[in-house]
């Protein structure tokens, strides 16, 4: 079964235009996990625009009782997410090549294009996550060549970047969406890499994507997932992309 993290950048969007301290984080978190999710994923940024470094805190506290589930903290490896690492020993850390300035993350590494210290830097990096015991995920673009490279550079997983996917699903062109991922998929379990794919996936996109890329072990979703839990409840929205993912709780 494929396992659903559930991010939670967007319900601290929300908490963080008053300072009330609603809605809940850990009480939404814990919804979800008791919904069936198989773990929580945030994304701190530099300017704590929505998830704060007490948030990291607090999550990884409540994942302690959830024995089995697992906390993954993304971000840039160079402004800042290891030291969030370092803290709370999350069970993955999901490493995006995103400036301090962007919107959202819109792109993966290119690891062909990086310098070769710009390489060693990053391979440094994944080795420090490693010795501390998180497991790594590279948030990669569906770029089968470049599979070789994450592995080259001690990556455990990539990351498949899906807006792609998702923009041209919703255009009709499901086929020509999503064979990239099917071969990049491919390529990397070729070469002992798992497999997690996130961003822009939702209740519509995700059962025809999981159908045909294969062996995917996650899929981490955020917004359209929140989105969905306003109108129905985070319970039951969990319990739809569990559904989804292939299993019932």
């Amino acid at each position: 079964m494929v396992k659903l993290s559930v991010n939670v950048n967007k319900i601290a969007t929300l908490r963080n235009t008053r300072e009330l301290g609603i809605p809940s984080i850990v009480k939404l978190s814990a919804l979800a996990l008791d919904a069936g999710a198989a773990g929580i994923t945030v994304h701190p940024r530099p300017d704590e625009r929505h998830i704060r470094p007490h948030d990291v805190d607090d999550l990884a506290a409540l994942l302690k009782k959830y024995p089995g589930r697992e906390f993954n903290i993304e971000g840039n490896p160079f402004h800042g997410m290891i030291n969030h690492c370092r803290r709370t020993r999350p069970t993955q850390a999901t490493l995006v090549p995103d400036s301090r300035e962007a919107f959202t993350s819109n792109h993966g590494w290119n690891l062909a294009e990086l310098a070769a210290d710009q390489r060693a830097a990053l391979k440094a990096r994944i080795a420090d996550l490693k010795q501390i015991g998180c497991r790594v995920s590279l948030f990669m673009d569906p770029v089968a060549e470049l599979m070789a490279m994450a592995k080259a550079v001690g990556a455990d997983r990539v990351e498949l970047y899906t807006e792609p996917y998702a923009a041209r699903f919703e255009k009709g062109d499901f086929e020509g969406a999503v064979a990239p991922y099917a071969q990049a998929a491919d390529a990397a379990h070729q070469l002992g890499l798992g497999i997690n794919a996130g961003h822009d996936l939702n209740l519509q996109n995700l059962r025809p994507f999981l159908a045909r890329v294969k062996n995917v072990d996650e899929v981490s979703i955020g917004h359209a997932l929140i989105a969905d839990a306003l109108e129905i409840g985070m319970p039951e929205t969990v319990s739809r992309y569990v559904a989804a993912c292939g299993g019932v709780k």
